[in-house]
């Protein structure tokens, strides 16, 4: 069976991949290749991924190149789809993760699953008019899949996993800064973290990259360059971390803190902080509390005083808790175990949807 995953157009995949979309998309293909899958990725040159990669084009140098990205990198891959076909082969199947392909289903003879990772306000409102009889949809999180509830092609709810065993759980080793980790932007709440630590009187760590748009570097350049300048400062900025790095500032944090400002569809970071037995500290937002159990592996708040607050009881959260609970709910190998029941499933109501056309 040949799988085809559609990553997003504007940034690399790999292990180090700091999107969310990006992590989930290299952890579930490498999981569904070693069950013996023929998985091809079509993503930037660059990315490394475990089967075939198709390169669509590099990384924009310049910022805010989003539509003639993604132009090439659909026509990039209508080409590869294409050519498959005139071989007398076929793509078996296409999970879409770029948040965008799946528009282009009529297109293409095969199934496409596109699993939805942003709240239902990020998309247009008529995304999901006139949809093809051959695009299928699930999200990653409850709270997320009811704000689809009216799309008859939803198929459920998958949540994320992580490969737990990659993430090492430090009991003795802590040291005295707080993290903040991920997509820098004004949406993930980074000016947010600097100012709990302020509060907590804690040196803060952020890690994580700035996304080629022009508003995500000014963001970067107003709220977050001014913090990191002096002789002593407070806040330490570390770009684009590998994944050995972010697992060690993770696994040696006293905390994570997710001061999100919109609706998390699901929380990777928040199992990563968790596998390495580090509490985390987050802002009642979407599906963290579905995540994140509160009081036994983090703690969830409703403002930045109370997120300074609970720094002080971080201490209070059980490390081995923590590490119990992603184990028993968020693996790599469920999450791969669920999708390749989906994909069977797409599979089924595919083929049901072209006989009763045919007929």
């Amino acid at each position: 069976m040949r799988i085809l995953y559609v990553a997003y157009p504007m940034v690399t995949v790999s292990e180090d991949s700091c999107g969310g979309a990006e992590q989930m998309l290299c952890t579930l293909e490498s999981e569904i290749a070693r069950r013996g899958y023929r998985t091809i990725v079509a993503a930037c040159e660059g990315s490394r991924v475990t089967g075939e990669l198709l390169p669509t084009g590099a990384v924009p140098e310049c910022p805010d190149r989003y539509e003639a990205r993604n132009a090439q990198h659909v026509a990039m891959i209508l080409r590869y789809i294409g050519s498959v076909q005139a071989s007398g082969r076929r793509i078996d199947l296409i999970h879409d993760k770029s948040g965008s392909f799946w528009r282009h289903a009529a297109q293409v003879d095969a199934p496409v699953l596109a699993t939805l990772h942003l709240p239902r306000s990020f998309y247009d409102s008529n995304a999901f008019d006139h949809l093809p009889r051959n695009v299928f949809f699930n999200c990653v999180s409850e709270s997320q899949a009811r704000q689809f509830g009216d799309i008859a092609q939803m198929l459920g709810v998958v949540r994320n996993g992580i490969r737990v065993e990659a993430f090492p759980l430090l009991l003795n080793a802590r040291d005295p800064y707080l993290l903040w980790i991920g997509r820098i932007c004004e949406e993930k709440g980074t000016h947010i973290a600097i100012e709990v630590a302020r509060q907590a009187g804690m040196r803060l760590v952020i890690a994580g990259d700035v996304y080629p748009f022009s508003y995500h570097q000014a963001y970067f350049e107003r709220e977050v360059r001014p913090h990191l300048q002096g002789r002593h400062p407070s806040v330490c900025y570390v770009g684009k971390p590998t994944f050995a790095e972010k697992t060690m500032l993770i696994a040696r944090a006293q905390a994570v803190l997710l001061p999100s400002l919109v609706d998390e569809t699901s929380s990777l970071v928040s199992m990563e902080a968790m596998a390495c037995g580090t509490p985390v500290i987050a802002f009642r937002r979407g599906a963290i509390p579905e995540v994140v159990r509160d009081g036994v592996t983090g703690l969830i708040v409703d403002s930045v005083e109370q997120m300074a607050e609970a720094v002080g009881r971080s201490g209070e959260i059980s490390l081995q808790a923590c590490r119990e609970h992603v184990a028993a709910n968020f693996t790599s190998r469920r999450m791969a175990a669920e999708y390749e029941r989906l994909y069977a499933e797409v599979l089924q109501l595919d083929s049901h949807a072209s006989e009763s056309l045919a007929a």
